[in-house]
């Protein structure tokens, strides 16, 4: 059950305010925010370009309404009946509370854990990749200028290969902090804005490429917002979807066969089959909710992020909901015993223990 839930004043007050906010948001969002004018921050451009997006579907708004209602009365009575927790869980380490780690970022994102359990992520405004250690808990820049680096993921052999958006490039960063350009565009077109990756067990790699705001003219850029393959020497790239909306998150199972993307303008993630060369088959959607950054742990449970963390079995069911006070990014799994969960979420990064471990 939500920890909205498990606060019923939250709940109450949450209820109330939806009724009353909802009749400026239209006014503010709609007519003030067009997503085709909008300047600044690209993180608050996209935010509110789909809210924008969103809410001329409503113009009345009577869902909002109807939504605060219902969590106004839900408040009321869970403030008499007492607060509502789940009486256990598959995934959550028994009486885990979710702690934050470490706050004052511009924007978390792309957390990946090395063989020790540091955590590596990306602070994409301040153009820095940040570790967090697993052995005492403290943070320290670990490269700076980074690329504005977004999604990472460490290869076998310990470098953090890295998206960089603003290069429109693929980075392998040694543990020296060395850069290697892996990739830098597909048939002499520059990216949108490399996101996030996945590495298979032999070294090829997935990575999206989506529209947000990127930093290169349209007229230099690929067409379409697509995943793409490099194969395991780094010499080829291959483009492998063609009919996603906004791929955002990505990852794989340990075993190399199947993939998962979650396109975030679509509200959907897909499963695929890998093929040898890199070809993906036999898509399918896994659940009914994009997501931002994406993990697996070692039963096969895939964890989705944008609103809390929303963990689905193998089977596209979900089996639990995480929520976070921030809106999430990315996660992945890190600690001594792998056992930590890492939420990035924009200005702060959080961490709940559980009962299972991240897929290696």
């Amino acid at each position: 059950m939500s920890r909205i839930l498990a606060r019923p004043a939250a709940a109450f007050l949450i209820g109330v305010s939806a009724m009353w906010v909802s009749d400026i948001l239209f006014e503010f969002i709609v007519r003030k925010f067009k997503p085709t004018t909008l300047r600044g921050n690209r993180h608050m451009k996209r935010f509110l370009a789909d809210a924008a997006e969103s809410f001329q579907f409503w113009p009345d708004l009577p869902l909002m309404r109807a939504f605060g209602c219902t969590c106004a009365l839900l408040g009321v009575l869970l403030l008499t009946t007492g607060s509502i927790f789940a009486a256990d869980s598959s995934v959550v380490a028994p009486g885990a509370k979710l702690e934050k780690l470490g706050e004052g970022y511009g924007y978390t994102e792309g957390p990946a854990a090395d063989v020790d359990g540091n955590v590596f992520f990306t602070d994409d405004p301040n153009d820095r990749i940040v570790k967090w250690s697993a052995v005492d808990g403290k943070f320290s820049d670990w490269l700076k200028p980074a690329g504005r680096a977004n999604g990472t993921y460490f290869d076998k052999v310990g470098n953090l290969i890295a998206v960089a958006p603003d290069k429109g490039e693929l980075w392998s960063i040694a543990p020296d902090k060395k850069v290697t350009v892996l990739v830098t565009n597909f048939d002499g077109k520059v990216f949108n804005g490399p996101n996030d990756l996945w590495i298979r067990p032999d070294g090829g790699i997935y990575f999206t490429d989506p529209d947000f705001d990127s930093y290169h003219d349209r007229s230099t850029r690929v067409e379409g917002q697509n995943v793409y393959f490099v194969t395991p020497d780094h010499k080829t790239v291959t483009r492998v979807t063609t009919d996603l909306t906004k791929p955002n998150g990505i990852i794989g199972t340990p075993d190399g066969k199947l993939l998962y993307v979650g396109d975030y303008g679509a509200s959907r993630t897909y499963a695929y089959d890998i093929q040898p060369d890199g070809e993906l088959t036999n898509k399918r959607v896994f659940c009914k909710l994009g997501s931002d950054g994406m993990t697996i742990d070692s039963k096969g449970n895939v964890y989705l992020t944008q609103i809390g963390v929303a963990v689905f079995d193998q089977t596209g069911n979900k089996i639990e909901q995480i929520d976070v006070p921030e809106t999430t990014t990315n996660v992945t799994f890190g600690g001594k015993d792998n056992d930590l969960l890492f939420i990035t979420a924009t200005g702060s990064v959080y961490g709940l223990k559980m009962r299972v471990k991240g897929a290696r």
